[in-house]
């Protein structure tokens, strides 16, 4: 059953109204309630319920049911550059969950921390023409203390391996069983003279703060977890937060804009019920979480006399420097079944190639793990995943058939976590003409992958093609390296910074241009961190949540 919550007033000035309940929506609402102030959260999603979660893959891929619908819910456009003209798409641009708990509930969990290098890479490396490439403003170092509170207060599995960066506690549950694909893995790997390592993810390996342990079902990815072992927002903060008592989650809720009054002070939300009613949620402050897409386009849309460029956007900033990630993949088939379709998407992991190394000739680092896509065999019938059958498939009849037969559970697919260099032609904008079922102006993506990100992802697929082959694999296979055109990973477009004139908030999230209005989700980052970022997103969200709750206990809000 839904936890019980209070239900504030709209004229009713709350101490802070979130917009967004995904992975840094949910840890603020829980620390910020924890704290013992009232706290509404905006969430344009449906609030469901982790029993109603089931296995239709069809519903979820196909209709993206909980990804704002192909009919009109989730309009968007897409370009690569912005001197050609953006066309609709079929399948978003700019991938996020739309319901309570966010992406979160339907991410695979990988949880890997940022290195020190992450955060400093700009000093260390210099300058790279074309691009934003900045130091981040913040320390590993600083950062470290709210990472282990992401271990420990939300839930992950794992075991530090010899590449990890600094910790101050160990991992608090043991790494998931490893799979087949693990084995193959390390077998590849140390053949190669590499370190595999287990992969940390945040999905509980055993029964966790009253959560109940993996069930193993094989649909982690894509779907939420209807035992609340994966730990999404939805399983792992936002039952807190509603526990204080302190906090309302208000679903079926789209903000259309923040309002500012004369003396520069954020005074409200205006938002939509699910009927198209207008509302106006009156607040203190603001913090604003919906997704590094979803951020841009409220505080473009959010434009007055005092911010004509859209709320704290005197930079400029807002919406540039947009980084997707790059996740290249490469598949084998095995003599012997090895039915990946089971189980979590990665038990194990490589980062022997983390660092940018000069002597690959372009900047670009990261990891790979070991998977399985899809993870079923409608899916891979359909080739929803790209390469997911293998080239010598026939396209129909019975050498189709026989092939899906053999290859489905022979299958495994090593995928490439690598850098995204920040671009300020790669960006969020509202489209001129297109609109959704609001009325508001569609979410325009401009991105091309820098040249050096290309090469990153093939470096990485070179290096998974070795470990197959390695590994004993009877085929490989990869698709082309391209430039991407779909993001799950919506990094960059407010970042943080010191300087007001080339970020958007300051160390602290708090925007440099409105006292009482802060930004923390993936729009905050400065750098992509090597394909995983949502574990930083949530320490971030932790940093945040203490020093936000600190300033309003001072007045400083």
């Amino acid at each position: 059953m839904m936890q019980e919550m209070p239900t504030f007033a709209n004229a009713e000035e709350v101490d802070f109204v979130i917009v967004g309940s995904g992975a840094a929506g949910g840890v603020l609402a829980m620390e910020l309630s924890r704290a013992g102030f009232d706290v509404v959260v905006m969430e344009q999603g449906p609030f469901v319920q982790q029993a109603a979660f089931d296995h239709d893959d069809f519903a979820q891929f196909v209709d993206l049911k909980y990804w704002g619908g192909s009919q009109g819910e989730n309009v968007q456009t897409f370009r690569a550059t912005e001197d050609v003209e953006a066309q609709p798409v079929g399948f978003p641009a700019a991938i996020y969950g739309q319901l309570v708990g966010g992406s979160s509930v339907f991410f695979a969990a990988n949880y890997w921390r940022f290195h020190e290098i992450d955060f400093n890479e700009r000093s260390v490396l210099g300058p790279i023409a074309g691009t934003t490439f900045e130091d981040w403003p913040i320390s590993y170092t600083e950062l470290e203390p709210y990472y282990t509170r992401v271990d420990w207060e939300i839930g992950v599995s794992g075991a530090p391996g010899p590449f990890d960066p600094p910790r101050s506690r160990p991992y608090p549950l043991p790494p998931m069983p490893v799979k087949s694909s693990g084995v193959l893995f390390e077998r590849g790997a140390r053949a190669m003279g590499w370190n595999p390592e287990p992969a940390p993810v945040a999905i509980l390996s055993k029964t966790y703060n009253g959560r109940a342990g993996c069930t193993h079902c094989g649909y982690c990815w894509g779907m939420g977890c209807e035992v609340g072992a994966k730990s999404s927002s939805l399983s792992a903060a936002i039952p807190n937060a509603l526990a204080t008592g302190k906090c309302e989650v208000r679903a079926e809720s789209t903000v259309m804009r923040v309002d500012t009054d004369d003396q520069n002070r954020v005074t409200q939300i205006v938002y939509l019920d699910r009927d198209g009613v207008e509302h106006a949620q009156k607040a203190k402050a603001v913090i604003i979480s919906a997704n590094g897409a979803e951020t841009t386009r409220l505080l473009l849309l959010s434009e007055n006399v005092r911010h004509p460029n859209g709320l704290s956007n005197g930079s400029g900033m807002v919406g540039k420097n947009l980084m997707f990630n790059g996740a290249p993949i490469c598949n084998a088939v095995f003599e012997h079944p090895l039915n990946e379709f089971k189980s979590i998407q990665a038990t194990r992991r490589l980062i022997d190639f983390y660092d940018t190394d000069p002597k690959r000739g372009f900047y670009g680092g990261g990891g790979l793990d070991a998977r399985f896509f899809p993870s079923s065999p409608i899916l891979a019938a359909a080739g929803f995943i790209p390469g997911g059958m293998s080239p010598d498939t026939p396209s129909w009849g019975q050498g189709f058939k026989d092939n899906l037969e053999h290859d489905y559970v022979r299958t495994m697919t090593i995928m490439g976590h690598t850098t995204s260099l920040p671009l300020e032609s790669n960006n969020i904008t509202l489209d001129p003409e297109a609109k959704d079922q609001w009325g508001r102006p569609a979410i325009r993506v401009t991105y091309q992958d820098h040249a050096d990100d290309l090469a990153a992802m093939q470096f990485m697929i070179d290096r998974a093609k070795e470990l197959f082959d390695a590994a004993g694999a009877l085929k490989i296979w990869a698709p082309d390296i391209v430039p991407q055109t779909v993001g799950a990973h919506l990094l960059g477009t407010c970042r943080m910074g010191n300087n007001p004139a080339t970020s958007v908030v300051d160390k602290f999230h708090r925007s440099h241009e409105v006292s009482n209005l802060f930004i923390c989700d993936g729009s905050s980052l400065v750098t992509s961190g090597r394909g995983q970022p949502t574990m930083t997103i949530q320490a971030l969200a932790f940093r945040a949540a203490e020093h936000i709750a600190d300033f309003a206990r001072k007045g400083e809000i």
